[in-house]
């Protein structure tokens, strides 16, 4: 595959003063769905980053479809990027934080309208395009980034943590336009600490620690990994006392207990499919609402800590 499909890291490595970023990556990534995965400070956004052309590497050299990441001109045309950081301009709703975004980009008024409705219409987000983004639940902001990163139909999408925030029904709905869009021919290079979603959507994973590739390829065997390490997820829901309920007596769930606020429930799940399922059920059955489900950081990074032990020490 040529230089101008894929996107190469030739011995980059990053540093910010004398801590390291990454170090030695050599890396090609084809068209697909490519996961990051690794625990908290591995360099997966400094890796994301250098890919977009927000940092710059200490050495060695990064070409994303051909073009420099030296050229931010020609190279912020090509590539769409969803950072982690959920922040917006005041007072813009949904539709005028896209429509705004593709004026700058270039796009005459007419060009970016259409663009906009499109951009919505792919996150379903037409419904609440004229409401202010700072009335959005985390959910529907987390949506209204991903349509601006697509807004203006780029080769290569950058998605740091993108599906963090979304419920079980969005987060599958979200799974299946990235499915879409790799099918198109796209890049897209996702970060999560979601090991589950992982595996459902990934063409290949690259596992990163302390800024060094473990190992890379395709996806294989990471529920059986999770088996003797149960996922913490804290859900923050309209009636977690009745979804406490629901969900306690399921082989599934390990442990179910009130957040001292009584506002949220933490969950511990050794299998993720059948708890996904029981929780949409649970929505559907009770008319519940749940406005994020978040890993809790703790018990994913034993994850990771084990995977790693198990992968070896040096870059694949």
């Amino acid at each position: 595959m040529s230089g101008a499909e894929t996107i190469v890291f030739e011995d980059v490595s990053k540093f910010y003063g004398e801590v390291l970023g990454v170090n030695r990556i050599n890396l090609t990534i084809a068209p697909g769905i490519t996961s990051l995965v690794g625990p908290n400070g591995s360099g997966k956004t400094t890796l994301m980053n250098l890919m977009t052309g927000l940092i710059q590497p200490t050495g060695g050299r990064i070409s994303v479809t051909g073009i420099s990441t030296g050229e931010p001109e020609r190279l912020f045309r090509k590539v769409g990027y969803c950072g982690q950081f959920d922040s917006f301009p005041k007072g813009l709703t949904g539709y005028e934080f896209i429509y705004s975004y593709l004026l700058v980009h270039g796009e005459t008024k007419k060009e970016a309208e259409a663009g906009t409705w499109k951009a919505l219409e792919r996150v379903d987000l037409v419904g609440a395009a004229h409401r202010k983004v700072e009335g959005y639940s985390k959910g529907m902001r987390q949506r209204a980034r991903l349509a601006q990163s697509i807004a203006h139909e780029p080769e290569v999408m950058i998605l740091d943590e993108p599906l963090n925030g979304l419920d079980p029904m969005a987060r599958a709905e979200t799974i299946r336009l990235f499915r879409e869009l790799a099918r198109d021919g796209l890049h897209l290079i996702i970060s999560s600490h979601i090991l589950h979603e992982v595996d459902q959507m990934s063409d290949r994973v690259v596992l990163i620690n302390n800024g060094y590739i473990i190992a890379e390829g395709q996806v294989s065997g990471v529920r059986d990994e999770m088996e003797e390490h149960p996922i913490q997820y804290l859900i923050v829901c309209d009636r977690p006392s009745l979804l406490a309920a629901r969900v306690f007596a399921e082989d599934s769930v390990v442990e179910a207990r009130l957040t001292d606020d009584r506002g949220g429930l933490f969950v511990k799940t050794r299998n993720l499919d059948s708890f996904s399922l029981l929780l949409n059920r649970v929505v559907l059955e009770e008319n519940l609402t749940i406005e994020s489900v978040t890993p809790v950081d703790d018990d994913l990074n034993a994850v990771y800590h084990y995977l790693i032990g198990a992968g070896g020490g040096g870059q694949a």
